[in-house]
């Protein structure tokens, strides 16, 4: 929070630099529709998400947002689509932790995330719990660690399909808690959740938000969050650090970039709009329900995010010896 005063000083000199330009030049931004493009279809976190961002976003910049579906494995589709656009701010990707597991998961991703695309603003961030059967035997995250300590390879966890941020949060929590067990990859989380509930599998890593519905009938108990700190959603949930998993973290996020080449005074008004959007109580609010804690920050932040996450997930990906697609 030390940064904001920051955050407002760069962004209102920008702005008075852009005032500057539009006065010579007589153009201004945005002069027309802006696209928010993300490689998910309709209905899920980050579709759910970026339309709540761009119900604000037009009312702050005064022209229509839409958010454009363009899903695809990778996000190759997604991110192929905005550098085809002008580097203007009118068309910007959503970027996710995703993105930073693709560059390593991917033999030949047509695109760098990282100097193809200028950082915009973080939006929000989010963790995943690990869960287990409500009835289980193990009731803390201490027991189930316990259990495959004493049966080495016979406990199993599930995740959705390799390569996710599910599965490779449970990669880097058996290497980092040093326990032999199986990942058993689903292709869907309510495929997973139901082998867990019928006793196939001994836990789960997933969002809170899409295993909310079964916790709260008792269905399925949350053991740990996946987080630096607790939850807010369920705050006396221990970290997997705080239950016995030092130096275990996983923590995901989305985010807004442009093709690079955007000028700077564009980025400049993206983020202070971001920032005021965050600060809104409704929208932080509505984030809240769905599991997310809402954070822009200054486009430094994505930035460094971006780098340190494809450090860190090609280093599991390639420990966990996940071929690459």
């Amino acid at each position: 929070m030390r940064r904001w005063p920051t955050v407002w000083l760069a962004a209102l000199l920008g702005l008075a630099g852009t005032c500057g330009a539009w006065a010579q030049t007589g153009t201004a931004f945005p002069d027309r529709p802006v696209r928010l493009v993300l490689a998910f279809g309709p209905g899920g976190l980050a579709d759910v998400t970026f339309r709540l961002v761009a119900e604000k976003l037009t009312g702050l910049l005064g022209k229509q947002v839409l958010v454009e579906n363009s899903p695809g494995a990778g996000g190759v589709a997604a991110a192929q689509n905005v550098l085809r656009a002008k580097p203007d701010g009118h068309t910007l990707l959503v970027l996710t932790n995703g993105t930073a597991i693709s560059k390593s998961l991917f033999k030949n991703l047509p695109f760098d995330p990282v100097n193809d695309f200028a950082p915009v603003s973080l939006v929000a961030y989010f963790d995943l719990v690990v869960l287990a059967k409500g009835d289980a035997r193990y009731q803390t995250l201490g027991e189930l660690l316990a259990a495959a300590r004493a049966a080495p390879g016979k406990l199993n966890f599930g995740t959705i399909n390799p390569g996710s941020t599910q599965n490779l949060s449970a990669e880097l929590f058996r290497s980092s808690a040093e326990i032999e067990v199986s990942i058993v990859p689903f292709r869907t989380s309510p495929e997973a959740a139901t082998a867990l509930m019928a006793g196939e599998i001994d836990a789960i890593f997933e969002s809170y938000t899409a295993m909310k519905s079964l916790v709260d009938a008792g269905r399925l108990k949350p053991l740990a969050s996946t987080g630096p700190k607790r939850s807010f959603y369920l705050p006396e949930l221990p970290t997997a650090r705080e239950a016995g998993v030092p130096g275990y973290e996983v923590v995901g996020w989305n985010a807004l970039a442009a093709p690079a080449g955007t000028p700077a005074e564009v980025i400049a008004i993206l983020n202070q709009h971001l920032n005021t959007i965050v600060a809104m109580p409704d929208f932080k609010a509505r984030l809240a329900q769905l599991g997310l804690e809402a954070y822009a920050g200054v486009p430094g932040d994505l930035r460094n995010q971006l780098v340190n996450d494809i450090a860190k997930w090609e280093a599991v990906i390639k420990k966990a010896g996940i071929p690459q697609q």
